[in-house]
Parts: structure tokens; sequence; C-alpha cells
């Protein structure tokens, strides 16, 4: 008997400490439960006794006399979110500003560190903004994180207004798991350019949908000090099946609650069930949602019943349920059948008038979509600059869609040449049986149509031989099909990167394509009405037909040069290994960036390497460095492929080689012009064909040439459009740090 009350009092002493601990863990009515405008719910508190945990204080500090909420000592805080676990929080913005002197003024980084919780990675975005402006996150924490952005534009009404695509405003993602982060801003040419309108640039972390990119914030981002980010939250760093060990810290006290696990760092969060709601961290913090007390929970023959965690709806008296979860009245059998066919026969009648109805206007509709995708596309300003270009020979066809369409079989996958990012092309066949390559877009962009039409006048006056011909458009669609000649024999990157191919691409073969390239570009840079620099010159914007006759291709990133100017001042688009390295420092493009390109295509031809390859030694992984190094090295027959060497064309090969040497020249200026290098390859062509009765002849063209003479193309122009933008080109990556717009 006195054991039994030993264990009795044992029992009472251990369920009353329990209370206690569990009282002790929550909130009394003494616990302030706002901090001016913030409603502060546990677990967070403003003094001891009143938050789970000192992660959750809150310090409410009055002294500029309206009481103003703040995460530790100095983090000002905006809201909390129990249902979400997130806290937004005030963040300094860095910044990097200039005098009109170049001088630097009132910069500073941005240094914020958390104890306890995670800066959202689902919520927040690294922000920098600036037209001379690159700026770095780094995270010296558990993660030891690292990330930058880069912001360029030339003038104010370049930029975008809500786009952060680089043009004026850059952002990207963060890592999860990020306790602490530090800023740092910078500029390339400290402002210089484009000083009058931005002559700060800014870097933050922000809530991203609280931040909508202005042409504004260029300026009056100077006059703004905080902006809003996300902070995740959780319970200790404990997993929920490990806290459930231990009820008495146990956070999820309200009885109609669970536990879920952190998705941004360690720790839990708690929530109420589905049917409940409230603070799932008081015990009893979760209630019964009054689902009938919602407008329109059942229709209006039903009645709303609510109960525990949930709801139903039942039928009125005089009506009965269908089995599907609505209620009908109760009516007559023989009277619903009588409605139902008279029912019957007039939908009978509606339908056989309506479809005629129906296809009729949606003929109608069709034709108006087509009419505006023509005006929206440009095709009246098309139509009245082909009428004014009109020469001896027949203008470029302005296709219907129709005409497309069953020149594809509808665009049956069986007709598909190639995909890429931008678009995918079709081969094709009018109805003169004429095999043509249909390109079909995947975006528009509006504001560039004018660009587009100018440049398809342009290049409709293009007719040279090895350039690929554009034969015509498509306007009546969302975005513009270009129709393009049909080119039969695949690209000069498959015959020098496929070993099958390689071995049948003789050393004559090759030097013919290589001529025949050269003198097309030498064309677009000196014999068109306003110069073309192609700017993405390498071998898979080459084609190739049956007769190895060279066509130049894709011309979606190339410039038209105005003729009182040399160079274009234009951000960086290009194909790593083939992009002239003083335009990629610079900016400034010249047509000598295209001779350092062609420079690459000819070692390709010589060495059968790929312009960029991992599989070389780091060293050499570069091929126009690699090719530069073996000829200084006297090393270039070692590099050559093996089956284009002869013991009859050595020294052809060595002109070759160093001809495409003084291509790669680091300095444009020391780069021959594409008039020269087409003038070098066309007479060491004639040497091939008849060795001995020009072998004079050819140098003395060369010397005289050399000298400073010029070569004048007598090639004659007429309307055939040439453009291949993006034919092709599909599968290759291309270098586009920041988007001009093309």
């Amino acid at each position: 008997m006195a054991l039994h009350g030993m264990l009795l009092q044992q029992k009472l002493l251990l369920g009353a400490l329990i209370l206690v601990a569990t009282a002790a863990s929550q909130p009394d009515s003494s616990c302030n439960s706002t901090c001016g405008n913030l409603s502060i719910p546990y677990p967070f508190g403003t003094s001891e006794g009143c938050y789970l945990d000192p992660s959750f204080l809150i310090t409410c500090n009055y002294s500029s006399g309206t009481p103003k909420p703040f995460l530790g000592d100095n983090i000002p805080i905006l809201d909390i979110s129990l249902l979400d676990g997130e806290l937004r929080v005030s963040s300094f913005v860095a910044r990097d500003c200039y005098n009109e002197s170049g001088l630097p003024v009132n910069g500073h980084d941005t240094l914020f560190t958390l104890s306890d919780f995670t800066f959202s990675y689902t919520r927040n975005k690294f922000t920098v903004i600036g037209c001379d402006t690159f700026a770095f996150i780094d995270s010296l924490g558990e993660r030891n994180y690292s990330s930058g952005c880069t912001a360029y534009c030339d003038r104010i009404d370049s930029v975008v207004n809500g786009s952060c695509s680089g043009i004026g405003c850059c952002q990207t993602p963060i890592a999860e798991g990020i306790r602490d982060f530090s800023l740092s801003v910078h500029s390339y040419k400290n402002y210089s350019a484009v000083r009058s309108f931005n002559p700060c640039g800014f870097a933050f972390l922000v809530e991203a949908e609280a931040f909508n990119f202005s042409s504004l914030d260029l300026q009056q981002l100077q006059n703004r000090e905080y902006v809003p980010l996300v902070l995740d939250w959780a319970v200790g760093y404990e997993t929920c099946e490990d806290a459930k060990g231990n009820m008495t810290s146990y956070a999820c006290k309200a009885k109609y609650s669970y536990c879920y696990n952190s998705t941004n760092g360690a720790g839990y969060r708690c929530n109420c069930t589905t049917g409940f709601q409230g603070n799932p961290y008081l015990p009893h913090g979760c209630t019964d949602i009054d689902e009938c007390g919602t407008p329109n929970r059942c229709d209006s023959t039903q009645k709303c019943n609510n109960f525990l965690g949930s709801y139903n709806c039942s039928c009125l008296q005089g009506y009965e349920d269908d089995g599907r979860g609505s209620c009908h009245a109760k009516v007559n059998q023989s009277k619903v059948i009588r409605i139902a066919l008279g029912i019957s026969i007039g939908l009978l009648a509606l339908v056989v008038g309506g479809s005629w109805i129906s296809w009729t206007l949606k003929r109608r509709k069709l034709l108006k979509l087509k009419e505006r995708f023509f005006k929206q596309n440009g095709g009246l300003m098309l139509q009245q600059k082909l009428l004014s270009h009109r020469g001896s020979r027949e203008t470029d066809k302005i296709f219907s869609v129709e005409e497309l369409e069953k020149a594809t079989n509808n665009y049956d996958k069986s007709r598909v040449l190639g995909q890429g990012g931008f678009g995918t092309v079709y081969k094709g066949v009018l109805p003169n049986d004429k095999v043509v390559a249909i390109k079909k877009s995947k975006i528009s962009d509006q504001r560039q149509i004018e660009q587009f039409i100018n440049e398809v006048i342009v290049l409709t006056q293009i007719n040279h031989r090895n350039v690929v011909k554009l034969l015509g458009c498509c306007l009546e669609t969302e975005v513009p099909l270009l129709v393009y000649e049909f080119i039969t024999n695949g690209t000069l990157s498959d015959h020098i990167h496929n070993k099958s191919l390689a071995s049948s691409l003789s050393w004559e073969k090759r030097l013919k394509i290589a001529t025949e390239t050269a003198g097309a570009l030498a064309y677009l840079h000196f014999s068109t009405s306003m110069p073309i620099i192609h700017r993405d010159v390498k071998p898979s914007n080459i084609l190739l037909d049956d007769n190895y006759m060279a066509k130049v291709s894709d011309f979606g990133a190339s410039k038209l040069v105005p003729l009182d100017q040399t160079q274009l001042n234009t951000l960086v688009q290009g194909t790593f290994g083939y992009l002239d390295p003083e335009y990629f420092y610079t900016n400034l493009l010249t047509e000598k960036s295209d001779v350092y390109s062609f420079g690459v295509v000819l070692a390709e031809l010589l060495t059968g390497n790929e312009a960029l390859s991992f599989k070389r030694p780091e060293s050499d992984r570069n091929l126009a460095s690699y090719f530069v190094s073996a000829i200084e090295e006297d090393r270039l027959l070692q590099i050559l492929e093996d089956n284009i060497v002869n013991e009859g064309n050595i020294q052809e090969l060595k002109e070759v080689a160093k001809l495409a040497k003084k291509c790669l020249s680091i300095r444009g200026e020391d780069r021959p012009t594409m008039k020269e290098v087409a003038m070098e390859l066309e007479g060491l062509t004639i040497m091939v064909k008849h060795p001995r009765k020009n072998a004079d002849l050819h140098k003395e063209e060369t010397e005289f040439f050399l000298d400073g003479h010029t070569l004048s193309f007598n090639i004659d122009v007429g309307i055939g459009c040439s453009s291949t933008t993006e034919y092709n080109s599909m599968t290759n990556q291309v270098l586009e740090p920041l988007n001009d717009g093309r």
C-alpha cells in the first residue's frame, strides 16, 4: 500500500514538472503582441518568457519616439508570416558613384550577417543596376558561396522597363542555406560614357516580387537606402523526427497541427492541419475553420453542414442527389421525356445553323488574323521597299502561309533539317519542285520589326555565288518565316571533324573552299552598298553543295556599318574559339574581327582540330594560340592533318599557314584585310592548278597588292536575298554576355 502511494506521488510530480515546463515556454497575458504597426505572433516575442528561444527575440526600439521592431539590434523587420515561415526585413543598398571629374564619391559595400535564420533562395534575387556596372555577392559562411552579375547599356532609351536581362539591370538567384553575404560594386570605365544619366551603380539582395526595374532607377536609387528582403526562419536545428522525441521542447503545441522540415537549412516549422487555422505553436492555437461561413460553398439547392476539420453539402427539401454531388428537383418522368425531346430537336437545328455560322466566322477571323500579323511584321513596309528596290530581275517573293504549309506537309516532323534555341529549319518543296529551306522562329520581338525589314532589304541586294540566298519570307504568322535556297552537302564543320568525311576532303578542295569563303567575306566588307560585318564566321556557318562550293550563311549576328564609320561600339557577340580578342576586350567591332575568325577557320582546315577543345592539354585548348605557337616553334608539319600533306604541296601549306598566322594577330591593325586574304588565296589556287605557269605571276600579284594596291571585286549586284539567320547553326553555343537586342 505504501509502495502504491509512492508511485502515485512520483507520477503526480512528473506531470506537474511537464506542465510547468510547457507553461514556461508559452507567452502569458503580459507579453506584448505588437511593436508599432507590426503584429508579433508566438514563437516570436519582445521580452524574456514571451518567445520560444533567443533566436526569436524581437527588439522593440523606442529611441525615435515611434516603436520600431528589429531582429537583433540592427535589422528592421517589415512583416512576420507564420504560414510561410518567412520574415520580411530591410536590407542596405550597396553603391558605387563617381562625380563629374571621374572621382569616386558616396560609395559603399554591404555586409549582412544572420546568426540563426537563412536568406530565402526562392523569394530573393541578387540584383545589379547600372549602365557600366558589375558586382559580386560572396558568402564566407558554411556554403563559401560567390556569384556575380553585369549590367551594361550605352543610352537611356535602350533600357526596357520591367526587364532585368543585362541591359541596365541584371538579376541572378542565390544558393540555398546562405546565412551571410557581402556585396561589392564596381565600374568598368567609371561611368564616363553614361554619367549624364547614370553616375552610379547599385547592388542589393531583394525580394523579387517587390522590385520592378525602371529606367528611373538608374538615378533615383541614389536616394534609396533600403530594399525589402525575405528570410526563412525555422525552429532549432533538428528534424521533425528528432524534435518529436522530446515532447517538452517540441514546438508544435497545437492539437490539430503538424511538423514539416525546413527547405532552406536546418530546423523545422509547424502548421495547422487542413480545415484548421491559427497559431500552431500555442497549445490551443489551431481552431476549426467554419467553411459554411464562406459564401457559395454549396449551390442554391444544397445546405452547408460544418463539422470539425471539414464540411459537406446536402440536398434541400424537395431536391434529390443525382449521384454526382449535385441536386435536382423531383419531377414527373414523362414530362422530363417530352421536354428532353423538344430540346433535342431544337438543339439539332441550332447545331446545323451554328456550324455554318461558326465556319464563316472562323474563316473571317483567320483572314483578319493573317492581315494583322502581316501588318505587325512590317509587311506593308517590306512591300514598299521591295517595289522601290525593283531592278532588272524579279524581286524576292513574299510567300503566303498556305504556300509554306503545303511545301512542308504542314511542318511534318520528317521535314525537320535542324533545331536550335531560336527556331526550327524545315525542308520544303515549292509547286515548281524547287527544294528550299524554311526557317520557323520560336520568338518574336515587335521592337525589332523595322530592323528585321531593313536587314532583309539590304540582304536582298546581295547576289554572290558564295553567299546563301534568301529567296523570300512569309509575314502572315506571329513570327516571320524565312525561305532560303537549299544547300545539299551539309556544313564545312561536318566535313572537317567527321573522320569519314575528312578523309575525302583533299587539300585542293580545302583551298578552294577557303578561297571562295574569303571572296564572299571580302565582298560583304567592300562591295555592298553598306558594308556588312558577319560577326560569326565559323565552319558550321559555311555550307557546301555537291560540288564542294562554299556558301556563307547565318547573318543573325551581322552588323551593317555606316559608310562614314570604320568601327562599331557594340556589345560582344560571337562564338568562343572564333571571337576576336581585341573586339572582346574593347567592344569595338571592325571588319578585322571577321578576319580573325577566318584565320581560325584556316587553322581548322589545315589541322582538322576543333577551335576549342577540352580534349587537348590546357595550354593547347584554344586552337588559335596553339596554331600560332606551332608555327613560331617550327612545328607546323607536326600539327597538320595527315591526309592533306604530300611532297608536292608542303610549300603551299606553309604559305596558307603563314596567312592564317597573320589573320590571327592579336592587334586588328596587324591583320590583313579580307581583300588581301582573298587575293593571296586566289593566287595559291592558281598555282595549284598551274604550278609552273603561274608561280612568278602569283608572286608579282601578291607583292603588288601587299604594297598598298587594292583589288576591285567585279560582281553583279541584283535582287536576291542572302541572309541565313541561324540556319544550320542551331546547335552552336554563342557567347552573348549581354543581349544587345538582335
